[in-house]
């Protein structure tokens, strides 16, 4: 296919999304939110494949993961385990929350708490590894419980590397804490001891190094009482990456001072559990999170965008100190004065998954764009076929048991296929 009609093709399909009015318009700005489905305590991560993974507190069971170009249109790519994979070494009954994403070593780390709402020293913290950041993780293990370091509510974990050391930081309102990891990220070094970075006052931390500072930052408040959510972001800075971390007035994180960065809006109540920064091809950082829609309380807690702008004090901002309602859109690719080629921003994948129902899979496809689906019989018998948009459901339940074969044929010639055993 030549470059003119690839051109005219993606063009097409830009359109045919309803992401331009017109095609000699070009979308300069987006809307909060950016994905409206109930996705909270966000991580992401750019993988080798250019796209942004972001993987979320398991609303979605098995812990749910969408994929993007350019940080503003999600789609659903599939779950970081399944009922096989799913981590059970301890707390059986728990729900994994919070993940923390990385790419360490060659391979897809993911850490994760394990808890049950209230037991703040039955849970932990786990990890478990992939070779791909769509799913497929694996060898999940424990790293610690509270009862076992002594530390009540060990969750929300997050990961840094730190002059060529790896490190893990964590806590939910009993105190924040770090240690060292091993080499490859999978248990904590032996002999290293948990140390105290700050106080009580906050969870879900994240931090950032910028120039030469050290930035925590932190939600405090209450995460998940819809329109009288409290939460909101703050943060503190250190030299060192084990503090001492003080607030813009010089004042201790350990006795709990922290200054702001986001509040709540009348559009957008307690926003809070920021990932981690990320940048576009222009170089600008940008910030993902979750809160409330005051206009769909009932969506749960959806994912919002925001710039980070560094103030001549060096201290992160958002403008406003509130969520944005419409902002300029991250500069990737053209945009951003890189010579890429037009279908580079085209997302035509269809991915195929099992569901939590045995013999049952899920398609998704590009939203809003219709596919064709075939059921084969692996010696090649057509056993079902149908017509989606977005989302398919292919129920192979009532076949005998045996292997088979998903097809999917959506526009501008894209296809997909997954062998399964039913």
């Amino acid at each position: 296919m030549n470059t003119i009609m690839k051109m005219f093709l993606s063009i097409a399909l830009i359109m045919s999304m309803g992401l331009l009015a017109c095609a000699d318009d070009e979308v300069n700005t987006y809307q909060n939110p950016v994905a409206k489905w109930s996705l909270p305590d966000p991580t992401v991560i750019k993988a080798s494949d250019n796209y942004f993974y972001l993987y979320a507190t398991e609303d979605t069971h098995n812990v749910p993961i969408y994929r993007s170009k350019d940080l503003v249109t999600w789609r659903y790519a599939g779950t970081a385990f399944t009922d096989a994979t799913r981590p059970m070494d301890f707390v059986p009954n728990g729900s994994i929350w919070a993940p923390d994403i990385n790419y360490i070593n060659g391979q897809y780390v993911l850490y994760y708490s394990k808890s049950e709402w209230g037991k703040t020293w039955e849970c932990g913290i786990g990890v478990a590894v992939s070779d791909r950041p769509n799913g497929g993780f694996h060898d999940a293990h424990k790293l610690f419980i509270s009862s076992e370091v002594g530390i009540e509510n060990c969750i929300d974990p997050f990961f840094i590397q730190d002059d060529g050391r790896n490190y893990l930081f964590w806590g939910s309102f009993h105190d924040i804490y770090g240690v060292e990891l091993t080499e490859d990220g999978l248990n904590v070094k032996e002999g290293a001891v948990p140390q105290k970075i700050a106080g009580g006052l906050i969870e879900a931390t994240c931090i950032v190094k910028h120039d030469n500072y050290y930035y925590l930052i932190g939600s405090a408040g209450s995460c998940c009482e819809g329109a009288n959510s409290t939460y909101h972001l703050v943060m503190t800075r250190s030299k060192n990456l084990f503090g001492p971390y003080v607030n813009r007035e010089g004042r201790s994180a350990i006795g709990d001072n922290f200054s702001p960065l986001l509040n709540g809006s009348p559009q957008v109540y307690g926003p809070g559990h920021c990932s981690e920064f990320v940048q576009d091809d222009a170089g600008q950082s940008w910030v993902l999170y979750h809160g409330f829609q005051a206009d769909n309380v009932d969506a749960g807690r959806v994912i919002y965008l925001d710039k980070i702008t560094w103030g001549n004090d060096g201290w992160p901002q958002i403008q406003g100190m509130r969520p944005s309602v419409e902002a300029e859109v991250p500069l990737f690719g053209e945009q951003a004065g890189i010579d890429t080629p037009v279908s580079a921003s085209l997302d035509l994948d269809f991915f195929i998954q099992p569901t939590e129902t045995k013999g049952m899979f899920r398609i998704d496809g590009p939203d809003g764009l219709p596919f064709t689906w075939q059921l084969f019989h692996i010696g090649g018998s057509l056993m079902a076929n149908g017509k989606a948009k977005t989302t398919a459901i292919v129920d192979a339940t009532k076949y005998n048991r045996g292997m088979y074969v998903i097809k999917v044929n959506g526009p501008y010639s894209s296809q997909s296929e997954m062998i399964m055993r039913q």
